[in-house]
């Protein structure tokens, strides 16, 4: 049984896929939840799904400093401290290099990248003066290694493993945890990134990335996960989780 009753986490991106699942299950378990993300509306609907539960909202978008700024101080503000900040954006636009597709490469540095330390900038100095705190951050299979396409894409998730990295050697002596949690294909709207409209309707009706056998998981089955790890007791860090479906090679 989680004990994760109590926990103030902030779930950026929580509108959907991963952050909703995540929201939903913490929810039932207790958490006091700040959720962010730039659709209010679907935050709105998960807040009425759980009216027990403790939940505030913040319209937010990652890579504006001043919005997850805020969202770091209204969280402080309304529960006094903050345990866990999952940083959960990110897009994945599919294309090869030779497409010098300069939009999409600016976009997944300002989100995939930037969004991070932006969520990490902001918490950071709350989580060294408590002296305790868990930054969680969604990576990738591709964070491991390469495929012909998402050359620019897993560039961003090696990134966000060397920043978590950093931040771990950095911090771990103010009792500030990471995780890194890389999923492989995960049934979510992370697809809706694409612009590359063939790649897209062929992921999105395949569900699964190449050379995986079977469909993605579903969110709800990375959520069980990140739960976990903010479950674990003060003196245990999982610092990296890489989850695939069973039947997946990538």
């Amino acid at each position: 049984m989680m004990s994760n009753k109590n926990k103030v986490v902030i779930i950026m991106a929580a509108s959907s896929g991963i952050g909703a699942a995540t929201a939903a299950m913490l929810a039932q378990q207790g958490a006091k939840l700040s959720l962010a993300a730039r659709r209010l509306d679907r935050l709105q609907e998960i807040q009425a799904q759980y009216p027990e539960a403790e939940i505030e909202l913040f319209k937010a978008d990652v890579t504006n400093e001043d919005e997850v700024q805020a969202v770091i101080d209204g969280t402080v503000a309304k529960f006094g401290r903050i345990d866990v900040l999952f940083n959960n954006a990110g897009i994945m636009p599919v294309n090869k290099l030779n497409q010098v597709a300069q939009n999409e490469w600016q976009q997944m540095l300002d989100i995939n990248v930037k969004g991070v330390l932006n969520g990490i900038g902001s918490a950071l100095p709350i989580m060294r003066k408590q002296q305790s705190g868990h930054v969680i951050t969604t990576s990738s299979v591709l964070g491991y290694e390469v495929l012909p396409g998402y050359a620019a894409y897993s560039g961003t998730k090696y990134a966000v493993r060397a920043i978590m990295e950093g931040l771990r050697q950095e911090e771990h002596q103010n009792n500030i945890k990471t995780t890194v949690i890389a999923p492989g294909t995960v049934k979510t709207e992370l697809f809706n990134s694409i612009n590359n409209e063939k790649i897209r309707n062929e992921l999105k009706d395949a569900q699964k990335l190449p050379g995986a056998e079977m469909t993605g998981l579903d969110p709800e089955e990375i959520a069980q996960a990140v739960a976990f790890v903010i479950d674990t007791p003060a003196n245990m860090a999982v610092n990296e989780m890489v989850i695939r479906p069973t039947g997946q090679t990538v």
